[in-house]
């Protein structure tokens, strides 16, 4: 069976944006999920805030481009009303993080990945980087 993991917003932006010294393990990650090694999930909402930072760098057509690219790598959970309760009545400082971790917890993923550790201390699933998840 193959792992499954959900990819926070920041790792998808190091693959796309090409940023380093992120960019490698970001690569590695999404050559693994294109490999069919990997299965990798992601939000509805990343995939907005991904449009967004990646419309102020290239033109609209580009950014669509880009995505449509991105998406045949990934599997989108839907943002639901459940997900924004339980984000809204978290302990998370971060709303999007919030958002992130119960999208990955009420689509049964049991590894988050993201650059943002700190975040995630109260996490009741497993929270790695990138790197972190390509050493194991």
């Amino acid at each position: 069976m193959k792992k499954k993991v959900f990819v926070d917003t920041d790792i998808i932006y190091d693959l796309l944006a090409k940023r380093d010294p992120f960019y490698s393990a970001a690569a590695r990650l999404f050559t693994l999920a294109d490999e069919g090694k990997v299965l990798v999930f992601i939000s509805a909402l990343s995939l907005a805030n991904i449009h967004y930072l990646i419309s102020k760098q290239q033109s609209e057509s580009q950014a669509k481009q880009i995505l449509r690219k991105f998406k045949v790598l990934v599997h989108i959970t839907p943002l639901t009303e459940k997900i924004i309760d339980l984000a809204l009545n978290s302990e998370f400082e971060d709303f999007e993080d919030a958002i992130q971790y119960f999208s990955a917890l009420q689509n049964d993923i049991e590894i988050l990945l993201t650059r943002n550790l700190k975040d995630y201390k109260k996490a009741q699933i497993s929270v790695l980087t990138a790197q972190d998840f390509i050493n194991i």
